[in-house]
């Protein structure tokens, strides 16, 4: 299948969930007292999205149960007769990835957020923390909401739990990075792995828990998530420097100008690149774009650039071989394709 023809195939599929999804959101968090919080914490989700992590969810369920009708996400069948409610855990995922966001705007003082003004912007940095806060605890009351079993359901709640400490971990990891010259690779690929891998991760691993899957198979779906999700990121990194910067919706390069620590500025820096020296800006709005096009040159003449996207490649590979646990179905050509496009495009 040609890249394009994949594209249509993963935005047609996403597609088709987010709606479901976004209208359970309205169901699962209502607007309520007092409504300027609620409104903060919903803000976000209404700003857009594709809503990737529950599509991924969703579409492993389906996987799992291997049928080729229209599911009914809210009356899900198990691996053992019994029914659950996905749809819920995929709100969950959901619900974490819009509080990280908000906490993450505020940490950086970032001024936009999917093209449109930052909670923190919006309203205030008091009531977006809250926001965030309630949209964390709102997504474990959400998680109780999918029926299963308990022994099911507290593992699901259990890993959720863990997700959410895992991404603080690599939080704080990746703010550590700022005021070290000594960080190394692996060290890199661990904050990726905690700070952006885990969810995805979460995504697939939860249908596996909630609908009584094997072990074999809970475990090669978490796998898939996490290599696919660490893929993300690190291609994340190549896009910062390689797409314009009207694609983007930012400047390009600004991961430099800010001296944030990626996988290609530590392969350039092992390979004698003066990092710090490629762009001389406080702001990324005062650098050129020749400046950066220089930049991006002097990675590219080191190979880090190239040495970066084959990683991120050799991750998705690795993730999608995981993936043959699951029956040979739509949904699971599905996952695959949206790896693969990951790692194209980008979210």
């Amino acid at each position: 299948m040609s890249q394009e023809a994949r594209e249509r195939a993963v935005l047609a599929a996403v597609r088709e969930r987010r709606q479901q999804v976004n209208d359970a959101i309205d169901d699962d968090l209502p607007v309520a007292e007092p409504e300027r919080l609620y409104e903060a914490s919903r803000y976000i989700l209404e700003a857009g999205g594709k809503r990737l992590r529950p599509a991924v969810l969703l579409l492993t369920a389906e996987a799992l149960a291997d049928t080729s009708d229209t599911p009914a996400y809210r009356d899900f069948p198990d691996c053992i007769g019994g029914h659950v409610d996905v749809m819920s855990a995929a709100v969950s995922i959901e619900v974490i990835q819009s509080f990280t966001l908000i906490h993450d705007d505020i940490m950086d003082d970032d001024d936009l957020r999917r093209g449109s003004p930052a909670v923190h912007r919006e309203y205030d940095t008091e009531t977006a923390i809250l926001a965030g806060d309630t949209l964390y605890s709102k997504a474990f009351e959400i998680m109780l909401e999918t029926g299963a079993p308990p022994e099911r359901g507290l593992r699901a709640m259990r890993t959720l739990a863990e997700t959410c400490t895992h991404i603080c971990e690599g939080q704080a990891m990746d703010i550590d990075f700022e005021t070290r010259g000594d960080v190394v690779t692996d060290e890199y690929l661990e904050m990726v792995e905690l700070k952006t891998a885990v969810l995805y991760a979460a995504a697939a691993t939860l249908p596996g828990l909630l609908l009584s899957a094997d072990e074999e198979t809970v475990e090669a779906l978490y796998n898939y998530g996490l290599r696919v999700g660490q893929a993300f990121q690190i291609q994340d990194d190549v896009l910062d420097l390689t797409v314009p910067s009207a694609e983007l919706g930012k400047q390009r390069g600004s991961d430099l100008v800010e001296d944030k620590t990626t996988i290609i500025t530590l392969h350039a820096a092992e390979h004698g690149v003066d990092v710090d020296g490629l762009l001389d800006a406080e702001d990324p709005a005062d650098v050129t774009e020749a400046a950066v096009q220089a930049a991006v040159q002097a990675l590219q003449d080191a190979g880090s650039i190239q040495y970066a996207s084959g990683l991120a490649e050799d991750l998705v590979e690795e993730g999608k071989a995981h993936l043959e646990v699951l029956p040979e179905n739509e949904a699971r050509h599905r996952l695959e394709q949206i790896a693969d496009y990951l790692i194209e495009r980008g979210y």
